[in-house]
C-alpha cells in the first residue's frame, strides 16, 4: 500500500505511514467513514474524497516572499519603535505561608 502523502510503500495492515506519519486511510468529510487511500469516492455514501498530493502542497515560505514591499519597508522603518526600550528589573518573591499552612 502506498502512502497518499509521500508515496512511500507501507506494509498492509498499517494505519499510519512509517515514513511521514500520515494516516493511510481517508476519512470521508460527509459521513466520517474510513476509506482506502486509492479510492476517489466514499464506499458508504458516494461523496468525493479530496486527497492532496505532496507536490500540490505549497512549502512554507518566508514572510518576505508574500508580504508587499511597501508594507515590508514600513515595518523595517518602524522597527526601533516596535522593539521598545529595554530595562533591567529585579523581581523578588516571598512565601506567605504560616507554620500551620505548610503541611
Amino acid at each position: 500500500m502506498k502512502c497518499p502523502r509521500c508515496q512511500h510503500e507501507t506494509r498492509l495492515g498499517r494505519r499510519f505511514c512509517a515514513e511521514c506519519g500520515g494516516p493511510l486511510a481517508l476519512t470521508c468529510s460527509a459521513c466520517g467513514s474510513q476509506n482506502e487511500p486509492d479510492e476517489k469516492f466514499c464506499g458508504d455514501c458516494g461523496a468525493a474524497l479530496m486527497q492532496a498530493k505532496v507536490e500540490d502542497i505549497a512549502p512554507e515560505r518566508a514572510p518576505r516572499a508574500y508580504t508587499p514591499k511597501h508594507l515590508t519597508d514600513k515595518i523595517l522603518q518602524s522597527k526601533p519603535a516596535l522593539e521598545g526600550e529595554r530595562k533591567q528589573v529585579t523581581a523578588m518573591g516571598a512565601n506567605h505561608l504560616g507554620a500551620s499552612d505548610r503541611y
